[in-house]
C-alpha cells in the first residue's frame, strides 16, 4: 500500500511540480546523542543534562522559535542513573523535556528486545530505526521514519541504527535481528528519503546512531550522505565525536557525548549551522525536570552508597587515547580481577585459568582516588556480564586478540586489556580482512600474526597449538565488537563461572587486596607493548 501511494504521489508531483524552499528561520533544533544517563547536571564531569536542555527549550519557544528536540541514541545505559531501571527513568526525563523523536542506538538493547520494546511503548515520541529487520518476520523491528509538524514546517526525521550494533550489543540482546548494512542500508533510507521528499518535506532530517570510525568503513554516517542524495541534516552519534561539516552540502553534526554540549542548529546565511552549547554552571535549568531527576539520583545514590573500600590513586579509564587504544591500569585491575575470579570459582574442579580478556569498552569509567563504593564498581562495569572460562587454542586465541586491535591505533571498543597473556602490536603493519566473521561488521585477519606477537600466556611461552583457558565476558564469548572469531564452529569450548562483571570486581577489591587498591595497579604494567 505504502508503494502504491508512494508511486500516486510522484505522478502528482510531476504533474503540479514542487517546491521546497522555506524560511526557516524561526526554526530551531535542539539535539543531544550518546546520552548514557549523565542526564544529572555535574559541574565535576561537566554534564549540562536534561533539565539544561529542558529549560533551553522553555528560553527559545519565550522567543518566538519553533523547536524540535532530536536524540541519536545510546540514552538508557551506562550511568547508575538509568541503569538500575534498566533505561526506564531515561525514558521519564526525555518524555518530561518533551523529546519529539531519537533513533535506536546499540546500547539500546544492552538490557535485551524485551526490554528494548518496553522502552518504546514507554516513551511518549517514536523511537526511530529504517534498518533492523526482525528476520522471522521480514518486518522492520521500530518505525523508520516520522514528519513533525513544526509552526509551518513539515520535517521528515529518518532513524538509522549503526550496523555495528549486531556485534557491539550483547549478540544475545540482538538475535533474531539483521542489520541492514552498506548498499541495503543506502536502500533502506533512499526509500525514506524519497517518502519525505514526496510528502513535501521542508526539511529532511536523518538522526543517525553511526559513527564516522574508519573500522566501520560503508556503514557511516559519511558513508550514507556520500550514497544518499537529499539529506539535508545528519545528526550523528555512536562514536563520542563533535561533529560540524558538509558532506554532500548536508550539514553533519553531533555533540561529543554526556551533554557536555548541547546541539543547536540554525538556519543562517543560506545554509544550516551547528552552533553548539558547552558546558556552563550558571545555566538555567528547568525546574520540574530538575526535580524528577533529582529524586531519581537520589534514590540511586541510597542504594549504591555502600563503600567496599579504598583507592589511595586514580584507576584511569579514559576512553581515547585510554582503554580502547593501550594499556590502562583500570584494565589491568579488571582484567585480573576476571582472573582472580574465575580461579576461585574453578578451584574445586582443580582447573587453573590461564588468563583474561577484557574489551575496554565494557569498561565505561574509571574509579577516583578516596573512599571507593558500590556504585564507583557499578558506574565502571555496568554491564552485569556473566563471567565465561572458554578452552581454545594458541591461534585462536592470536586471532581474537589481532581481530581485537583491528583498528588500532584507532580507538576501538575490542580493544583487549588483559592478565595472564603479554603481546605486542605492530600498528605499522595494516590490517587486511580476510573472511567477514558471521553476524558481524568485522573481519579475520588475512595474515594471521602479522601485527600480533603474543610472547607468553599464564607466565610461559606462548604455542600456538597448546590448549589455554582464557576467562572474558559473555559479550566477547558470544562473538560480541570484533571477536566474532569465538562463534566460530569448534573454535571455543566456554563455561559460565557463575559471577558477574561488577561483583569480580568488588570480590578481588574485598577478599584478594584486603579493601586496599594495591600499589602494583598505580601505572599500567607493560602487558601490552604497541609499536607505532
Amino acid at each position: 500500500m505504502r508503494k502504491l501511494f508512494c508511486c500516486l504521489l510522484l505522478v502528482i508531483s510531476l504533474m503540479t511540480g514542487t517546491a521546497f524552499a522555506a524560511d526557516f528561520s524561526d526554526l530551531v533544533i535542539l539535539h543531544t546523542n550518546d546520552t548514557h544517563g549523565y542526564d544529572q547536571r555535574s559541574a565535576e564531569d561537566g554534564v549540562n543534562g536534561m533539565a539544561t536542555v529542558a529549560e533551553l527549550r522553555n528560553e527559545l519557544a519565550a522567543q518566538g522559535k519553533n523547536v524540535i528536540i532530536l536524540d541519536a541514541g545510546d540514552a538508557i545505559q551506562d550511568n547508575n542513573l538509568v541503569n538500575f531501571s534498566q533505561g526506564a527513568s531515561a525514558m521519564q526525563f526525555m518524555n518530561a523535556v518533551g523529546y519529539d523523536a531519537m533513533c535506536l542506538g546499540n546500547h539500546e538493547f544492552d538490557y535485551g528486545q524485551d526490554v528494548t520494546l518496553q522502552r518504546m511503548s514507554e516513551a511518549r515520541f517514536p523511537m526511530l530505526a529504517c534498518n533492523i529487520v526482525v528476520e522471522a518476520t521480514g518486518k522492520l523491528l521500530a518505525r523508520p521514519s516520522v514528519i513533525i509538524k513544526k509552526g509551518e514546517h513539515k520535517i521528515g526525521v529518518i532513524g538509522i541504527t549503526t550496523p555495528e550494533a549486531a556485534t557491539s550489543a550483547s549478540p544475545v540482546a540482538v538475535a533474531g535481528l539483521k542489520f541492514l548494512q552498506g548498499p541495503e542500508l543506502y536502500a533502506a533510507v533512499r526509500r525514506e528519503v524519497d517518502f519525505m521528499k514526496l510528502m513535501r518535506c521542508d526539511l529532511i532530517v536523518a538522526l543517525g546512531h553511526m559513527g564516522s570510525e574508519n573500522f566501520n568503513l560503508g556503514n557511516r554516517s559519511n558513508d550514507v550522505l556520500e550514497n544518499v542524495k537529499g539529506i539535508d541534516i545528519f545528526i550523528d552519534g555512536h562514536d563520542h565525536k563533535v561533529k560540524s561539516e558538509y558532506i554532500n552540502g548536508a550539514l553533519l553534526a553531533e555533540t561529543g557525548s554526556y551533554t557536555k554540549n548541547i546541539g543547536q542548529i540554525v538556519y543562517k546565511d543560506g545554509k544550516w549551522q551547528e552552533q553548539l552549547l558547552a558546558f556552563n554552571a550558571n545555566r538555567a535549568q528547568d525546574k520540574k525536570v530538575k526535580k524528577l531527576v533529582d529524586k531519581v539520583a537520589d534514590e540511586v545514590n541510597a542504594k549504591l552508597s555502600e563503600p567496599i573500600g579504598t583507592a589511595p590513586f586514580a584507576l584511569d579509564g579514559s576512553r581515547d587515547p585510554g582503554l580502547r587504544t593501550m594499556e590502562m591500569n583500570a584494565g589491568d585491575f579488571v582484567a585480573d580481577a576476571y582472573l582472580w575470579q574465575a580461579n576461585q570459582a574453578m578451584v574445586v574442579d582443580g582447573i587453573k585459568v590461564d588468563a583474561a580478556i577484557v574489551n575496554g569498552g565494557s569498561v565505561r569509567s574509571g574509579i577516583k582516588e578516596g573512599v571507593v563504593t558500590l556504585g564507583d564498581i557499578a558506574k565502571a562495569v555496568p554491564y552485569n556480564n556473566v563471567l565465561y572460562v572458554m578452552t581454545l587454542k594458541g591461534r585462536d586465541l592470536l586471532e581474537l586478540i589481532e581481530a581485537g586491535t583491528c583498528s588500532t591505533p584507532r580507538a576501538i571498543g575490542a580493544f583487549p586489556q588483559v592478565a595472564g597473556i603479554k603481546y605486542t602490536l605492530n600498528t605499522r603493519v595494516p590490517y587486511e580482512n580476510d573472511r567477514q566473521y558471521p553476524g558481524s561488521t568485522y573481519f579475520s585477519p588475512k595474515n594471521l600474526g602479522s601485527r600480533v606477537t603474543i610472547t607468553d600466556v599464564g607466565g610461559k611461552p606462548f604455542d600456538m597449538e597448546k590448549t589455554y583457558r582464557v576467562v572474558t565476558t559473555e559479550f566477547v564469548m558470544r562473538g560480541g565488537d570484533s571477536y566474532g572469531h569465538a562463534v566460530e564452529p569448534g573454535v571455543v569450548e566456554s563455561v559460565s563461572i557463575g559471577y558477574v562483571d561488577k561483583d569480580a570486581v568488588k570480590n578481588y577489591w574485598q577478599e584478594e587486596l584486603g579493601g586496599v587498591l594495591s600499589e602494583e595497579y598505580r601505572e599500567p604494567q607493560g602487558r601490552i607493548t604497541i609499536i607505532q
